[in-house]
């Protein structure tokens, strides 16, 4: 019988990197994976304003580096670069209130993401944003996948609302899709990103599925 897997990990390590570039054995790698989840998890909920896409970690014996890419990196900078001190302070206090050992040096890097509108995270949090002001979920879906493939390099999406839909007393599912989305072909670009609405009667899973062609054919393109 066939599988469900996630489109990103399916594709490690053949179009995709991983998101904790680091090595470690015995007790430090469950202590420095453990670390990478609390922090991720602290980032992507108090800079959700900022449309963040990716959290990355690269650690060596020396320095430990935290590449935030994000929609608004402005927000997360600050004027002079005040943000990011303020988010090493908090990242450095949350370690401690969660005895979390940061040895290494800390650097916060931000790279900004050109194209949200194709990028399954930040979409996938722009329609969770959408929900919770109340705006009806039929009509984020439709507005929101017509952006999607007036993006520059975008071939297919898809979009699926899973909850109490309208505050209906029983939960349904509710999915949109354009273009093609071949999630069996290992070769195919294809992002996936995921979200929550948090309504005051429960809360919408939101998934995002946006195919921008084969890899392939993006490199020769660029050669």
């Amino acid at each position: 019988m066939s599988k469900i897997v996630h489109p990103y990990a399916h594709r490690l390590p053949l179009i995709r990197g991983w998101k904790s570039r680091w090595f470690r054995t015995g007790k430090d790698y469950r202590d420095t994976l453990r670390a990478d989840v609390i922090i991720r998890e602290y980032l992507e909920k108090k800079l959700r304003s900022a449309y963040i896409s990716s959290v990355v970690f690269e650690r060596n014996s020396k320095t430990l580096k935290i590449i935030i890419a994000s929609a608004r990196p402005g927000m997360i900078i600050g004027r002079s670069g005040e943000g990011i001190e303020s988010l090493r302070k908090n990242i450095l206090k949350l370690a401690k209130q969660s005895n979390i050992t940061i040895n290494e040096q800390l650097v916060i890097d931000v790279v900004e993401i050109r194209n949200p509108d194709a990028d399954a995270k930040i979409v996938a949090t722009m329609i969770a944003e959408q929900l919770e002001k109340r705006i009806v979920f039929r009509r984020v879906m439709k507005m929101t996948i017509e952006k999607i493939m007036a993006a520059r390099g975008v071939k297919g999406a898809k979009i699926v609302l899973s909850g109490r839909l309208g505050g209906a007393d029983m939960a349904r599912r509710e999915e949109i899709k354009l273009g093609g989305i071949p999630l069996q072909f290992m070769r195919g670009d294809i992002d996936f990103g995921t979200d929550t609405a948090r309504m005051t009667y429960g809360g919408i899973g939101i998934k995002v599925w946006i195919y921008k062609g084969d890899t392939r054919d993006q490199s020769s393109a660029k050669n």
